[in-house]
């Protein structure tokens, strides 16, 4: 970006709103109004302001009797985001090297963040009749797919109705599922048997196969994946690539201290 496109889109207010939470550090973890506008050499209505505004979205709180600033909670939970994120990955990579390498297929590793499917690993298989667009970072919607669906399973209900809302479902192949009530179904069933098997809903010709990783809490923090060439493997090669899905993601959660045994039985008819 050259130096003309930057200061066309330079923000004066969000530099000096993000100049505040960085003055406070491990040794300085409280201001008053007076050591803010001094430290940044801005004036206290600016500092004011700013600080207000803050506040209101919890990047900062405001001791009334101490009159001192400090970090807000809202910055512990994006942090915890970031880290979960880290972690997550760190404890699957092994075990999606693993499972790409046995199966000879691509795997994935995402999760739901802000309304979205956001993916954060993928084990490419060498010499892949295709390649996925889905690559790290990548954003979808959050049912889009194996992963999606498999993520969304096991949300609370009334999280499932307001991304239904804010994000309605659409069709990306003639195999999609477009009505709420047979999606809410499916995501029931998938709450059930632990995993899911998308046929061709996301990507023409392109079966997924997915299951949920859970965290030391009990709760799905990801979602584990495999996709290939629905030509390329018949019912058995079906069973088996879920088998191979679901131990993986067994493995994962236990890496993250999730204790409790996947009574998934893959006798039912999928």
């Amino acid at each position: 970006m050259t130096p003309v496109k930057v200061a066309s889109f330079y923000n004066r207010s969000l530099e000096r709103a993000l100049q505040i939470l960085c003055a406070f550090n491990a040794g300085r973890r409280t201001f008053n109004l007076s050591q803010l506008s001094q430290s940044l050499d801005l004036p206290k209505a600016t500092v004011l302001r700013l600080c207000s505004t803050l506040i209101q979205y919890n990047f900062l709180a405001y001791n009334k009797q101490s009159k001192q600033y400090s970090l807000g909670l809202k910055l512990f939970e994006l942090g915890g985001v970031v880290f979960s994120s880290f972690s997550i990955r760190k404890a699957a990579s092994p075990h999606l090297t693993q499972l790409q390498s046995g199966l000879g297929k691509t795997v994935f590793l995402g999760i739901l963040e802000d309304a979205q499917l956001v993916y954060i690993d993928k084990k490419e298989a060498l010499g892949d009749q295709i390649r996925f667009a889905s690559d790290i970072g990548t954003h979808r919607p959050p049912h889009f797919g194996m992963l999606g669906q498999t993520l969304m399973a096991f949300l609370e209900d009334h999280e499932v109705d307001r991304l239904l809302e804010d994000i309605p479902l659409r069709p990306f192949t003639r195999r999609s599922i477009t009505d709420n009530e047979a999606f809410k179904e499916r995501l029931q069933k998938i709450r059930k048997q632990g995993f899911h098997v998308d046929r061709e809903e996301a990507f023409e010709g392109v079966t997924g196969i997915g299951s949920p990783v859970f965290d030391f809490t009990g709760k799905v923090v990801a979602g584990i994946g495999v996709g290939f060439i629905s030509s390329s493997e018949d019912l058995k090669g079906l069973k088996r690539i879920t088998r191979e899905v679901l131990k993986t993601a067994q493995m994962i959660s236990y890496e993250l201290g999730y204790l409790k045994k996947n009574k998934t039985s893959l006798s039912q008819k999928k």
